[in-house]
């Protein structure tokens, strides 16, 4: 870790909402998530002071604004070493849990080719449904990896089965092709 002076810095946020209609409270909640920010308590949230992060924040910070809500924004290092790390391992462990997730959603995907396969559905507009999802996934994938500033260890596999994804959908799509093909 860098001493204080190199430390990186957070971009902290304080919201005060009013309670209703709680679709406000729901709309800046879903902004926060969606990007990525920490939740660090009721109210608070936090990410590293990098670009990526920029424009969802202003996002929800306007969603605030026009819910005649309240919010700071405050700029934080760790106070020490350790307090810098565990911030930092906090960040990391909700990525990993997002990769985690993503991970999953690919061994449904892996499952559903399968099941295609095993069912002998070579349509068209079940390819197109497929490649739908690994449309999906690829999105999903490119916007967990703008947000994984440090890099959870699952960041690496869930590329490799991001790759296994679209190699199983290629194969798919031979099979309907070859089926659709047939005089």
């Amino acid at each position: 870790m860098t001493s204080g002076a190199e430390r990186l810095r957070w971009v902290v946020l304080l919201f005060r909402l009013p309670p209703g209609p709680s679709r406000h409270r729901v709309a800046v909640w879903r902004e926060l998530s969606r990007v990525g920010a920490l939740s660090l308590g009721q109210g608070i949230w936090a990410v590293p002071d990098v670009p990526v992060f920029a424009e969802g924040l202003e996002r929800a910070l306007r969603l605030a604004e026009r819910a005649a809500g309240e919010a700071v924004v405050l700029e934080a290092t760790g106070r020490s070493d350790a307090d810098a790390a565990r911030f930092q391992a906090m960040f990391t462990a909700a990525r990993q849990d997002d990769w985690s997730e993503f991970l999953a959603d690919c061994d449904k995907y892996d499952a559903e080719l399968a099941k295609e396969i095993r069912n002998q559905k070579f349509t068209l507009a079940e390819l197109e449904e497929e490649e739908q999802s690994l449309e999906r996934l690829r999105r999903w994938h490119r916007d967990l990896k703008a947000r994984d500033v440090f890099g959870a260890p699952e960041a690496v596999r869930a590329g490799q089965r991001l790759k296994e994804c679209a190699d199983a959908y290629e194969e798919y799509a031979e099979q309907v092709f070859r089926v659709l093909h047939q005089l």
